[in-house]
């Protein structure tokens, strides 16, 4: 998620650890230590654009990672708090601040490699959206309460509220899952892979994704609330990208087809050609439009050149019909 509710999770269960006395330098640490993992993001390099992805919710987000984060953490919080508390506090609230980051973006759907480096698979769960403006007012509003009052309650409830909001999102995210399951059956598609994720900001609009005869199947899917109405907003389908369709035009050994490799190991395998050219590979799991086939971001690739690095695009053929996007979240009908 985005690092400021990254930092609030990791303040409330940090503080929660701690008592009235410790709560403020608890929480800070726990804010501090919360947002440390994404410090992969200078990972990068200027001849190889996916270097970045690579190492971006690697290494730093692994289970195994968490004793050594935390003690980075603590090495530079105890600069500041080494006389007001001991080592072993300093490493206890770092340590839970930076396992909150972790589990929070595997709650997402980008992909998070937990099990580095005994697997470098990609866990997603797809329960929240990378930016939610209420999960992070709702915590905010905690932890500035919280440290107001110096009251480890507050820090508690903030627990028992993130928790249950995840909790919310599974629960949304297993009804989209088995709503689109029917909806393939009834169009006599035999689903072998399916990926459900919330759009950005909201536990109510989805995108849901599933293959079935070598092509990607794309829904935008809404499910209420209160109702529980669940609406289907038909989108269309497209042929899945196999990286082996380019040999022998370009030979496995290359650099080219590496980057290829690559790209499909960091998107899970939801590869398309874009529909606009022909020359870049998306990534179908996002898109402006929650029911479009149109990827947001993908890679540049120049079959001449097969000793040259790919070239990233970002949101490239964008569509901006935010009112369909409005229409949808409301659960308004759309026109033909």
């Amino acid at each position: 998620m985005d690092p400021v509710s990254q930092g609030l999770v990791g303040a409330v269960f940090s503080g929660s650890a701690s008592n009235k006395k410790e709560l403020r330098k608890a929480a800070v640490i726990g804010f501090g230590a919360g947002m440390l993992a994404d410090i992969d993001i200078f990972i990068r390099s200027s001849t190889d654009p996916l270097v970045a992805l690579e190492y971006h919710r690697q290494f730093t987000h692994s289970l195994f990672f968490i004793p050594f984060g935390g003690l980075v953490a603590a090495l530079v919080f105890a600069l500041f708090f080494r006389k007001k508390l001991k080592f072993g506090k300093i490493y206890l609230y770092s340590v839970i601040g930076y396992a909150t980051h972790c589990f929070l973006d595997a709650c997402t759907s980008y992909g998070t490699e937990l099990l580095w480096p005994f697997s470098n698979m990609k866990i997603g769960w797809g329960s929240i959206s990378v930016l939610d403006p209420l999960f992070t007012v709702v915590l905010a509003i905690v932890v500035i309460w919280g440290f107001r009052k110096k009251s480890v309650n507050f820090s508690r409830i903030g627990i028992i509220f993130c928790i249950s909001y995840i909790l919310f999102g599974f629960y949304q995210h297993h009804r989209v899952e088995k709503f689109l399951l029917n909806a393939a059956a009834l169009r006599g598609h035999n689903v072998e892979k399916i990926l459900v994720h919330p759009t950005l900001g909201n536990l109510v609009l989805y995108r849901g994704i599933y293959e079935s005869g070598g092509r990607y199947h794309v829904d935008a899917v809404r499910a209420g609330i209160l109702s529980g109405e669940i609406m289907l907003y038909e989108g269309s389908s497209i042929k899945k990208f196999d990286p082996s369709s380019l040999y022998p035009a370009v030979e496995t050994s290359s650099v080219l087809f590496n980057d290829i490799m690559r790209f499909d190991h960091f998107t899970r395998g939801f590869l398309v050609i874009s529909p606009d050219s022909k020359d870049i590979i998306g990534d179908i799991r996002y898109s402006a439009l929650p029911n479009s086939i149109q990827p947001l971001w993908g890679i540049k690739i120049d079959i001449d050149n097969p000793e040259r690095h790919i070239e990233r695009v970002n949101t490239f053929g964008v569509e901006r019909d935010r009112s369909t996007l409005f229409k949808m979240l409301k659960g308004e009908k759309l026109q033909n």
